[in-house]
Parts: structure tokens; sequence; C-alpha cells
């Protein structure tokens, strides 16, 4: 059984979309759906720097068309379940045709924008927790005003709020916690600061016709299988404001049965917290398309 999941957001860096672009077609395709959305994403998957590319509005929708294009680079994929962290569940809706490619980047491009304003409000931001009892972290979280904002399993929380209690989470780090990587995120994402973007995603959804999911849809909101297109599209909205638990997301994949995990480009974070999680599974991480022969033979072994 083979899981297609999607990265989220603070995966992408300088340059990583090049090597796909030059896949017969690439570059047309995704100049079109730069055409659709507004924002040039051959530019900022080539040509940008750090910064550029580190915007809430211009890294989600470059998250989104990067999954979609390198899934698409494997041909047909019966995956049998499909899940996505944090604006990778939009990729993920797209991979099991609950929307189509251009509205799943155009919800996102509007996601963005919408999260990008919200985190204008105030000064925020993430950072990861590596290791630790997750029970000691969110309770400590707690007492310094943060949000466990995604619950990531494998021995990793991140923590999400202003900066000052960031710089406060610093010095006072939870028991048993080994470091504090601060995440190239411009915003406390998945906590009440992103409220005023949530509205804003509603009204996007409004003009979406979604269509029930053709594989398992697993959601970040409880790690629950979900088969209403209609349900994703509403718990997508509702997500941005709520925390992430891919924990409980890597839980489902276990009771399923997966066998199996691929992660799209930019990959590397997801399946890193699955060789920790899910001992037994097969993993393989979608970087260049030099990765693409070795996914396609996972996939003939196991969809």
């Amino acid at each position: 059984m083979l899981v297609l999941v999607a990265p989220g957001q603070g995966a992408q860096t300088p340059g990583f979309l090049t090597p796909w672009l030059e896949l017969p077609g690439a570059t047309d395709r995704v100049n079109a759906w730069s055409d659709a959305i507004g924002l040039d994403l051959v530019h900022y998957g080539t040509q940008a720097d750090a910064d550029a590319i580190r915007d809430t509005a211009v890294a989600q929708p470059l998250l989104v068309a990067a999954g979609l294009l390198s899934a698409s680079a494997l041909g047909d994929i019966n995956a049998d379940v499909v899940a996505g962290h944090s604006v990778g569940e939009i990729t993920a809706a797209a991979f099991a045709g609950v929307l189509d490619d251009i509205s799943a980047l155009t919800l996102v491009r509007k996601r963005g924008q919408a999260m990008a304003e919200a985190a204008a409000i105030t000064r925020t931001g993430m950072s990861a927790l590596l290791g630790g009892d997750p029970e000691v972290s969110v309770a400590h979280l707690g007492k310094l005003g943060l949000t466990p904002a995604n619950v990531n399993g494998a021995g990793q929380i991140v923590a999400a709020g202003t900066l000052e209690q960031l710089a406060a989470l610093n010095e006072d780090k939870p028991e048993g916690v080994r470091r504090i990587v601060p995440l190239q995120v411009a915003g406390a994402f998945h906590t009440h600061h992103m409220a005023p973007a949530v509205d804003k995603l509603a009204e996007a959804a409004k003009a979406l016709t979604p269509t029930d999911p053709k594989a398992i849809y697993v959601s970040n909101k409880d790690g629950r299988a979900v088969h209403s297109g209609a349900e994703i599209v509403e718990r997508l909205v509702g997500q941005v404001a709520n925390p992430v638990r891919w924990d409980l997301c890597m839980e489902t994949f276990k009771e399923l049965g997966v066998t199996a995990l691929i992660e799209v480009c930019p990959g590397g974070t997801l399946t890193g917290l699955a060789k920790r999680a899910l001992p037994g599974v097969k993993t393989l991480a979608l970087k260049t398309p030099d990765d693409l022969d070795a996914a396609r033979e996972l996939i003939s072994e196991h969809a």
C-alpha cells in the first residue's frame, strides 16, 4: 500500500525547481500555471533567492506547483493514500482529484496572500523542538504562551508565537529537548494569529466545486481519513488557524497498512519523519528527476 505525501512550507530552497523544468513540456506547463494565478513560478523556482521564496505568498504556490509537477512526471500513480503537511494538504487534494490543478493553485495563491497579511499584523514565527517528551514539551509551551502548531511525531514539535515568546523559549527549553531550530517561515502558522486568514480563505473556497477523493485522503486536523470532497475543502479552510497533527496522520498510515511512502518535490522532511516513526515502511523523497526511476519502481511494487 502506497502513500503519496506533499511537504509544507520551509521545504523550499533557492533554485529547487530548475532540474524539473528540464523535463519535456514542464516549463510550458508551469508558465501556464503562472499566468493563471498571476505569479511567476518559473522565476521564483529557479532564480529567486532564499528571502524572496520565504515570502508566504510566494512559497505556498511554489510548493504546490512543485508537488504537482514532480508527481505528474511519474505518470499515472495509483496511490492508495494521499496526505500533505500544512499547505501540502492542497497538493494532496489535487492528487486525490478533489481539486483540479488550476483550482488547487488558485486556492493556495489566495491562502498564501491571506496568511501573509495575517502574519504582518504581529511579528511572529515558528521553531522546531527536537527531542524530549511531547506531553512535557506541550505543557511547557503553554506556560510560555506558545502554541504547539505542528505535532510531527518522531520526537518533533513545532512551537509558534510572537518573536518575544520564541526568544523566551530559547532561554528556557523544555526538559529533554536537545535543540531548538528556527524555521524559515514568516509567521505563526496554525495558531490564533492566522484567524484573519480563515474568513478570506472561506470566501475563496465558495468558488470551488470539489469532488470526492479517488484515494484515501488523510487529514492534518486529526489524522482521520476523509471521504467527502466538500469536507476536505472545509478542513483546508480551518486548518490555517489550527495545529497540524502529522503524528496522527502517520498513525493512520500504520493502521491502513501502508508499506511505502513517496514524498514529492521538494522531498526530504516528511521522509525523514517517516524513517523514524514508521519502521519497515520503504521511503523515497523526490528531490530531482534523478529520483524518478526509483520512485516508479517503488510504485510498481507497492501501489
